[in-house]
């Protein structure tokens, strides 16, 4: 994990892995998440509230008000411990809503903001952009703050290609569509912080999008 920049304001990215289930399609898998934490001493974003509401809070000093909780997409490994933590901080859940079905096998309740692309979230003196990248699943995006040098990338994009498709909701074609004109357009010297698994940058992924068209998933 490479030593990420702080921004002028003190706005700085933390990384909390938690372990739990991913369950889609009549499938369970075991998987370890990255969740995200980015702000400042004052405040601060959960980006993708995994598995373990407690072991997210446990990661963010009780000084720090969590001001909004923002999901990549909605399956359930990277949204189940969102309620809680909306209990526990009253902090507002952030959804796109192509994703809303995904989010409806989970909770009876919508989230309270709906993402879209282009919209811009901002933290201290940091801006995210939201850049809607469906493929992986409809409403998946991922957030870019380029003061920071970095893009979240959910499952859209992992050290060595495009998430997974092959399952409901998912589309191979759509992912790379996405990840070339939405991600390989970012500045090569962007780390990509992923939804699992060690961080990338976009310069090292760029040269292998022909190899993954080619292998075809």
């Amino acid at each position: 994990m490479p030593q990420l920049p702080t921004s002028p304001g003190g706005v700085r990215v933390e990384r909390v892995v938690t372990s739990g289930t991913f369950a889609l399609d009549g499938g369970e898998w075991d998987v370890d998440n990255n969740v995200w934490v980015v702000g400042d001493d004052e405040q601060c974003l959960v980006i993708d509230a995994a598995h373990d509401a407690r072991a997210i809070i446990g990661a963010i000093p009780k000084h720090r008000k969590v001001v909004g909780i923002i999901a990549t997409h909605g399956h359930n490994d990277h949204i189940n411990a969102v309620g809680e933590l909306t209990s526990i901080t009253r902090a507002p859940a952030h959804l796109h809503p192509d994703d809303r079905m995904l989010w409806d096998e989970l909770y009876a309740v919508g989230p309270d903001h709906e993402l879209t692309d282009g919209q811009v979230v901002t933290i201290g003196d940091v801006d995210l952009r939201v850049l809607h990248t469906p493929g992986h699943s409809p409403g998946a995006v991922c957030l870019h703050a380029p003061s920071l040098g970095v893009v979240f990338t959910g499952d859209t994009l992992f050290q060595g290609g495009p998430g997974a498709t092959g399952r409901s909701y998912s589309d191979f074609p759509t992912i790379i569509d996405s990840i070339r004109d939405r991600l390989l357009t970012l500045p090569p010297e962007t780390v990509a912080l992923t939804g699992h698994g060690e961080s990338t940058t976009i310069g090292a992924e760029a040269p292998h999008l022909q190899e993954w068209v080619d292998r075809g998933h």
